[in-house]
């Protein structure tokens, strides 16, 4: 135990207590009152010696005042020093730990996950194995993409093969594989998708004169990737039924 600790302290106020009782005994009246005082407001004896007050009773615990110089304990190993080392990570760890995180947020191509582990400098051979292995599982499958985004961007925004296309190739997917994926929409289904979209935005174009409405629903079939012969011979068919007759020299 440390002379400076407040448990020594109180050992030592013990003893200061027991001196002025004896000096009480003696005809000291004075000095055992001052010496009983001393020890009992301050937590030391008479002896002189300092210490951290202490305003509770003596613990067994051990101090924790830190070192003896009186600094900071410290929050782990010295920067530079072999136990701060610490091996780098495994590189095919690393670029299983992204893609298999990507994958459960959405579907991604090899393309995409490929310039995910560039951007976060992941070696390319321990990206290629990863990606590799991943496709062996079926995880990564462009193919199951490819078509999963035409029915879904179909359906759900209305894009025609164009869009579609340009969407497939921006995510990477090669140009086999697109041209496959479009073809499942045939033309029919594709036409009857556009006679969809021209009704749904018909009736908010009513209070215009027909070319400006002509105009504004072939430039929204042209934003959704409809080539300008299907989208005109589809707004011909809807404003007709509303009794209005368009020029054959639309374009």
């Amino acid at each position: 135990m440390l002379a400076g600790s407040s448990w020594f302290g109180d050992e030592q106020d013990t003893g200061g207590k027991k001196r002025s009782g004896k000096g009480r005994r003696t005809g000291g009246r004075g000095t055992g009152r001052g010496s009983g005082r001393a020890s009992g407001r301050f937590g030391r004896g008479t002896t002189g010696r300092s210490g951290p007050l202490s305003d509770g009773p003596p613990s067994d615990e051990p101090s924790h005042d830190g070192p003896s110089h009186g600094g900071p304990l410290p929050d782990g190993p010295d920067v530079g020093s072999s136990a701060a080392a610490a091996p780098a990570a495994d590189p095919e760890s690393v670029a299983r730990a992204i893609c298999l995180r990507l994958l459960t947020m959405a579907p991604k191509t090899r393309a995409q996950l490929a310039e995910a582990l560039r951007k976060r400098d992941v070696p390319d051979e321990a990206a290629g194995k990863v990606l590799d292995r991943f496709v062996e599982l079926g995880l990564i499958n462009d193919e199951a993409f490819a078509e999963a985004w035409v029915d879904s961007r179909h359906h759900g925004r209305g894009l025609a093969k164009r869009a579609l296309a340009a969407e497939l190739r921006h995510r990477g997917v090669d140009t086999e594989t697109v041209k496959e994926a479009v073809e499942r929409l045939d033309s029919d289904q594709e036409a009857e998708t556009a006679r969809r979209l021209v009704d749904r935005k018909l009736a908010s174009t009513r209070s215009l004169d027909s070319q400006t409405r002509t105009r504004r629903l072939a430039g929204m079939l042209a934003r959704k990737g409809y080539s300008s012969g299907l989208a005109y011979r589809v707004i011909r068919e809807a404003l007709e039924q509303e009794g209005i007759d368009l020029e054959d020299d639309f374009s």
